[in-house]
């Protein structure tokens, strides 16, 4: 077959449109995005009529994939770590409701926090929700986990969830194609009753799901995702290790090879037997997993008999936070570094800034010199590239908490007496989440202004559509903010004057203000002017 150099989040997409899938919903957030863009630009996903249009948030795609899945259909929802936390309310029940066709629940984490406000670990949503979980670690298995997902889920009717982190989705490799399933046919449950979760039903719904805990367990000891290699040289140590984790033990070790027996756990639930037996061949047990020590914690609880010293991050073998690399791993088992070298002082760190041009530094300046007869700590900012104000020279943002925060946090800071009290949010981050909190300000009459930065596009994942583009200010009249308190202006440096007495009129007025920054955003006009001077 047809073998392909891809990115880890392009192996998994390929590998679902090969495997039959009928539909993408996801929201942008790295590293998950290249997986629907992959797909966006897909001659097969296009002839297929596969769907893949960015939804309004995680919990919208995440609603939308289970209908699909309802009608027969092989689906997958794609988003960050973060994500999972909007889309956790059906992720949870989902487990629950189980799926029809094929559903893959993919969450890309971020260790290290390279463009997240947290590094926390998907594997944990999955196993309080008590489903499948699957942790490639390499291309290939993103590529054949596809495949094996939608097998999974369709024969035991359950969601199961891909978990990727940022080196492996956003690393190449070569990937071997298989032989391309057709679409599935439609076909509703055989039980119109599985998707309902009324108390009653839901009662019997979760002893069911707990009842299955043991085929999960079955097809974890069978999985070809799963290694078990207990011979070995040296028995002072055992590892076991998961997902990219075992890349970095295979590097650290190097040509000699892994002298110790290793399991590499890339499906969970956890091969619990296989690890009682490596605990009792060797003298230790060494963890090394890439995220939060999830596995190391639910060993502690494997009733190991006798006292063995278990190290990993728990115990500070392993750093806690921050990603693993070959150097880390070899620390930590007594190796010798081998890779790289440290980076001199004399390079200065350079941290990211607002591109030259932006739009959002001119609405940033004029909003400075609105407010700067009250001091800082009056403007409440959002998640996305116009974070950024926060740094020098604008310094003009206080806060950045999750997705949409700025508008309810806003309204808080308000109701406590604080004046002016100002949001930033951008254009798709009000669609995503902003929405609901300028309700609530206008039920409750808020003395706040909410400043939503239009630059058509969102800017920070790199420029995909979103769902309210052009709608901005009808959404604001229909939630019922006062049309007269609905102010637009093209933020550019020769309109300061009328930009800054904009402002200043809406903090004046005592309710609910927005006022609408409009200016493309500079990147995706280049794009555009690169496409048209190609043609």
């Amino acid at each position: 077959m047809e073998k392909l150099m891809l990115l880890g989040d392009e192996a998994l997409a390929q590998g679902a449109l090969d495997a039959g899938i009928s539909g993408f919903y996801g929201y942008p957030g790295t590293p998950s995005t290249e997986i629907i863009e992959y797909v966006q630009k897909s001659q097969q996903a296009i002839e297929n009529a596969v769907h893949r249009r960015w939804s309004s948030n995680e919990k919208t795609a995440m609603e939308t994939a289970l209908g699909m899945s309802y009608a027969g259909k092989r689906t997958m929802v794609t988003m960050k770590h973060v994500g999972l936390n909007v889309a956790a309310d059906p992720f949870m029940n989902s487990a629950m409701t189980g799926s029809n066709g094929g559903l893959l629940v993919v969450v890309a984490d971020d260790p290290s926090m390279h463009s997240s406000q947290n590094e926390q670990d998907s594997r944990f949503y999955g196993h309080f929700a008590m489903i499948p979980i699957l942790e490639p670690s390499n291309q290939q298995e993103c590529y054949d986990m596809a495949f094996y997902g939608f097998e999974l889920s369709e024969k035991h009717h359950i969601p199961v969830m891909i978990r990727l982190t940022t080196r492996l989705s956003h690393s190449r490799s070569g990937v071997t194609r298989r032989e391309i399933l057709p679409q599935n046919e439609m076909k509703q449950p055989d039980d119109l009753l599985q998707f309902m979760l009324l108390p009653a039903i839901a009662r019997r719904k979760y002893k069911s799901l707990i009842a299955r805990q043991a085929d999960f367990m079955a097809e974890s000891a069978q999985s070809p995702f799963n290694q078990v290699q207990l011979q070995a040289k040296d028995y002072s140590k055992g590892i076991i290790t998961t997902g990219l984790g075992y890349n970095y033990l295979q590097e650290a070790f190097g040509a000699d090879g892994i002298p110790y027996p290793t399991i590499k756990v890339c499906q969970y639930p956890p091969p619990v037997q296989q690890i009682h037996q490596l605990y009792e061949l060797c003298d230790s047990l060494y963890f090394i997993e890439e995220g939060m020590p999830i596995l190391e914690e639910l060993a502690k609880g494997f009733a190991f008999k006798g006292q063995k010293p278990i190290h990993g991050r728990l115990d500070g073998t392993l750093e806690r936070d921050g990603e693993l690399n070959p150097n880390k791993v070899a620390a930590a088992l007594g190796l010798p570094k081998q890779y790289g070298q440290d980076i001199p002082e004399i390079v200065a760190p350079r941290p990211p800034a607002l591109c030259v041009g932006c739009p959002h530094a001119d609405s940033f300046i004029a909003l400075n010199k609105a407010i700067e007869e009250y001091g800082r700590g009056h403007v409440f900012g959002d998640i996305g590239c116009y974070t950024l104000g926060f740094m020098p020279p604008y310094n003009a943002i206080n806060s950045c908490v999750d997705m949409g925060a700025s508008i309810t946090m806003a309204k808080g800071a308000a109701d406590s007496g604080l004046f002016p009290s100002i949001a930033v949010i951008g254009d798709s981050t009000f669609t995503h989440s902003g929405m609901t909190g300028l309700l609530d300000c206008i039920y409750d009459k808020s003395n706040v202004v909410i400043i939503i930065l239009d630059n058509s596009t969102t800017a920070m994942t790199g420029g995909q559509d979103y769902t309210a583009f052009g709608k901005l200010e009808d959404i604001c009249r229909g939630l019922g903010v006062e049309p007269e308190h609905i102010r637009t202006f093209f933020p550019f440096v020769k309109n300061h004057e009328e930009m800054t007495r904009i402002y200043k009129e809406e903090i004046a007025y005592e309710g609910v203000s927005v006022i609408i920054p409009r200016r493309e955003c500079v990147q995706t006009m280049k794009k555009k002017f690169k496409a048209e001077a190609k043609k």
